[in-house]
């Protein structure tokens, strides 16, 4: 079978852009792989036959005759859009080409009940693939999604090339490291996570402990400031982008994602696998992985209190926190392989196809 992926990232790196990256490589072993892009920073750390398109906008003529060229002479059968301004695109190739559209989302949000949104999601799609079933219930809720069009697959992690590439020296930042990771905007929740580190520094006198964030974005500067206000400045380190934040993750303590919405982070499951402690939001699918006081650690979004007491429980207390990380590890690595994310996108994709084929 060929895929064709798209995405039209501008700029920045995130983990849409992540799983676009597992799922082409992992897809590539024993099927036709393209992918369809914008970035030429993005592109380079593709191993597939790649196109750079315009992406201008979503109906966007330029991109849209370039991918039915595409579509055609490498004769596609399943277009995998991957971000927002995809699937218009997407979804108006397939059908020109009558191929099948699968679209790919993310992110937890609900949807509008419009004619543009029925067509994105219904008319132009014929399958959904979300990564937690958060998303599918929260998809349901439009009458005009059918049910059998979504598939929860969750993420997967090529968990050997994680565990190689962690073996890396990285020095450990500080003796208790609670580290987050992922592009610096509002709906990530850095400053929720900032006040809270605060909060905890006051609840836990002395402690010898220090906050890592680990990505760039517009936010960096305010965030910065933020913690300068905070006086806690030189208790947190602003890393920027890491190529591989891996052996980081490794010499960690605790991971904390306070995303104010989410899927299912990707940075989230590869710190559990790296053995730090989770400690996540409700946003997304976090709930669906994390048991609490078992493998991890839930908060309200907010509840700098809460969020501030289980830092100050997990510092104080060593054998508990390696008992959660220990946990952590053996859920994701039982649950998240990527060999089982390749079988479920490879099934998904041959039923809808099949079923394109007979309507």
């Amino acid at each position: 079978m060929n895929f064709l992926f798209l995405n039209s990232a501008r700029n920045g790196w995130g983990g849409n852009e992540k799983w676009t990256l597992l799922a082409t490589g992992a897809l590539a072993k024993k099927n036709g792989v393209f992918l369809a892009y914008r970035d030429p920073l993005l592109g380079e750390r593709f191993s597939v036959k790649k196109f750079r398109l315009p992406f201008i906008a979503e109906i966007d003529p330029l991109t849209l005759f370039g991918l039915v060229r595409i579509i055609l002479r490498e004769r596609i059968d399943v277009l995998i859009p991957t971000k927002r301004k995809d699937y218009v695109l997407a979804g108006l190739a397939s059908r020109m080409c009558g191929t099948a559209n699968i679209l790919r989302l993310g992110i937890d949000r609900p949807m509008k009940d419009s004619l543009l949104q029925k067509l994105i999601y219904d008319t132009f799609t014929d399958g959904i693939i979300v990564n937690a079933e958060k998303i599918k219930r929260t998809l349901q809720q439009t009458s005009w999604i059918m049910p059998d069009k979504i598939r929860v697959i969750y993420n997967g992690l090529d968990c050997r090339e994680m565990e190689k590439s962690s073996h890396e020296n990285y020095p450990e930042p500080f003796a208790f490291t609670i580290i987050s990771a992922g592009t610096l905007i509002a709906r990530k929740g850095f400053d929720f996570l900032l006040r809270s580190f605060a909060r905890f520094l006051e609840l836990t006198p002395g402690a010898q402990a220090g906050l890592v964030i680990a990505g760039d974005g517009p936010q960096r500067e305010e965030l910065e400031h933020l913690a300068g206000t905070l006086n806690i400045g030189e208790k947190v380190l602003f890393t920027g982008f890491l190529q591989n934040p891996y052996p980081l993750m490794k010499t960690s303590d605790v991971f904390v994602s306070t995303s104010k919405s989410e899927g299912l982070s990707n940075a989230l499951i590869e710190g559990m696998f790296l053995e730090c402690v989770p400690v996540s939001t409700f946003s997304g699918g976090a709930s669906e992985i994390i048991e609490e006081d078992i493998n991890g650690f839930l908060v309200s979004y907010g509840d700098q209190e809460k969020l501030a007491a289980i830092l100050s429980e997990l510092y104080l207390n060593p054998a508990k926190r390696r008992a959660v990380a220990v946990a952590a590890h053996r859920t994701v690595s039982q649950k998240f392989s990527i060999f089982s994310m390749e079988q479920e996108i490879f099934d998904f994709c041959t039923e809808t196809r099949s079923k394109q084929q007979d309507t």
